[in-house]
């Protein structure tokens, strides 16, 4: 399929590398004759394709992104591919200062100062904010078909109570604004102690805010005050900030449960790693230890 791309783009390519820590879309590094580094990307389906192609129009102007240099629409065999600029530098690293920590929360609270209007609003990307329990529900038991086939009885049905406990005392969703849905490291660029910007967005939508603090605290602010209150400093200088406790306990277990059933969804042998992260954290919540944010 690759090179099937690379004869839609008519690239003159030196070495292609694979990327690490794309999960569904395939990923492509690759310098050319010229010297220049491009990225190629084949999304996991079509849908994914159609959604970041709008996001590419929606985001461009607002936040730093790569440009989209070209893109083909795909055939029978590939639902479509793009061909995109490299931001230059690395994705964000556990050991970033409280400078970039303080980058980081400007461009999530820009991303999400994005709001769906008659000159924006894409039909590839759902607007699903006036229905955003529902569309979080749906998820959730959407999930939770493939979550109880590898998952103890007693272990998913507390799972299930969990879930609407906790629903039940959710705020009032704020939005709608522009969520990434998968805000984390990998996917943000830093390079020399700046954000070059932030990556992919197959899973993109108009919804509420509070789905898009959960991966960003679990994988890089780890309960860090100094990194915490920097990224603070950074989302509340564009817009306020939610009640963030009052979310992000919901949020972290629907993730580590929708995890494992992604996992088991796209082959549990080969996402074994990621099930198990996942089944620790689910099992620390149900068992109602504190778990740090």
């Amino acid at each position: 399929m690759l090179d099937q791309v690379l004869k839609q783009f008519r690239l003159e390519v030196v070495t292609v590398h694979e990327v690490e820590d794309s999960f569904s879309s395939m990923v492509y590094k690759c310098v050319l004759r010229n010297g220049e580094t491009v990225f190629v990307k084949i999304p996991y389906t079509r849908l994914k394709y159609e959604r970041e192609l709008a996001a590419y129009e929606i985001l461009a102007g607002h936040v730093p992104i790569p440009q989209l240099l070209d893109f083909w629409a795909g055939d029978d065999n590939c639902p479509g591919a793009f061909l995109l600029s490299e931001l230059k530098g690395h994705p964000l690293s556990e050991k970033a200062s409280p400078e970039v920590a303080y980058q980081i929360g400007a461009l999530q609270a820009a991303m999400h100062q994005i709001q769906p209007s008659n000159t924006i609003e894409s039909g590839a990307i759902q607007n699903e904010f006036p229905h955003w329990h529902e569309f979080i529900e749906k998820q959730f038991y959407s999930f939770a078909e493939h979550v109880q086939e590898i998952l103890d009885q007693d272990v998913f049905m507390a799972s299930l109570n969990k879930f609407e406990q906790m629903k039940g005392k959710l705020p009032v969703p704020d939005g709608p604004s522009f969520v990434h849905m998968d805000f984390r490291p990998a996917n943000i660029i830093v390079e020399n102690g700046r954000v070059s910007g932030m990556i992919d967005f197959e899973s993109v939508r108009f919804g509420s805010t509070e789905i898009d603090f959960t991966k960003i605290h679990r994988d890089f602010l780890k309960g860090n005050p100094a990194l915490i209150n920097s990224y603070q400093e950074g989302y509340t200088n564009i817009r306020p900030m939610i009640d963030l406790k009052a979310v992000l306990p919901f949020y972290r277990f629907i993730d580590a449960f929708n995890s494992i059933g992604w996992s088991q969804k796209r082959g549990l042998e080969k996402n074994f790693a990621f099930y198990e992260a996942n089944l620790r954290i689910l099992k620390e919540m149900l068992q109602d230890v504190e778990v740090e944010k």
